[in-house]
């Protein structure tokens, strides 16, 4: 279901039409339209220092950078929209014929009902979606559904790193070294000064989870596996209120779907 679903929730992401939108509003910059995009279901009185805690594996002073800047700019009620808005665009352009298809309706209101059947305790960014109006739209429905799940599965992602004592820019460097990429190369990481970067690598080196190479070590390998399982077992809950036939529906109605984002997307 994650290879599944992934690819409709980094429409935000990867397709333009979400950040133009959302820039449209008189945003700054594409951080900017991340923030406000991301952040809007709390609300524009949440401190930046609670969206850091939320959001987790973001450096220090990274969100504060654009909150609360972005709400003299905009809103969250308008930013909710112009994501929305810009995601449904972006996707129906990817799509093409394939979103009018009665099989999109079918997969929004099945991966919906999975989407809003979970719990929200323990999980704030899912659960301020969950307060959300649900769209009627075909297309808008599939998008929030996807965006529902893989801010659950974040919510999820943060209690198996915390369970493992790896810190937000931690995770990113365990991620990068896990894929053989060296993380002053990392998208995520590689923006932050060097000295920086370093102190983190040299705490982990420092808990046996790097090597001297530079690169992990088995002890490393295995965190990163039981990261990665709790993940999975954690984001189970809301496909349990699915019966196996809804499953095996929503399966066959996600895989072309998928299959073209993944196509377009650099996954």
């Amino acid at each position: 279901m994650y290879d599944l679903v992934e690819p409709i929730g980094l429409v935000p992401y990867f397709a333009d039409e979400s950040d133009e939108a959302l820039m449209a509003l008189g945003l700054r910059n594409v951080w900017d339209a991340y923030f406000a995009g991301r952040a809007a279901p709390l609300g524009r009185d949440v401190p930046a220092d609670v969206v850091h805690a939320i959001f987790y594996n973001f450096a220090p002073g990274e969100v504060a950078r654009h909150l609360p800047k972005v709400w003299d700019l905009t809103t969250p009620e308008a930013a909710l929209a112009a994501r929305e808005q810009g995601c449904v665009a972006g996707m129906r352009r990817i799509l093409g014929d394939l979103a009018d298809d009665p099989a999109v309706a079918r997969a929004a209101d099945l991966l919906l009902k999975a989407a809003t059947s979970a719990p929200v305790e323990g999980r704030p960014l899912f659960a301020a979606l969950r307060a959300l109006p649900v769209p009627q739209e075909p297309v808008a429905r599939l998008w929030h559904a996807a965006t529902l799940l893989r801010e659950h599965r974040g919510d999820g992602h943060i209690v198996a790193l915390m369970a493992e004592g790896i810190g937000g820019t931690e995770a990113h460097v365990l991620h990068s070294l896990s894929i053989d990429l060296p993380a002053k190369d990392f998208g995520r990481v590689w923006h932050l000064p060097a000295a920086q970067l370093e102190a983190v690598i040299d705490g982990m080196r420092d808990r046996g989870l790097i090597g001297p190479d530079g690169w992990l070590t088995p002890d490393g390998h295995a965190t990163k596996e039981r990261v990665e399982a709790l993940t999975d077992r954690l984001a189970e809950v809301p496909y349990h209120a699915l019966s196996p036939a809804e499953l095996d529906d929503l399966g066959t109605g996600l895989e072309p779907i998928s299959k073209t984002f993944r196509a377009t997307f650099p996954m």
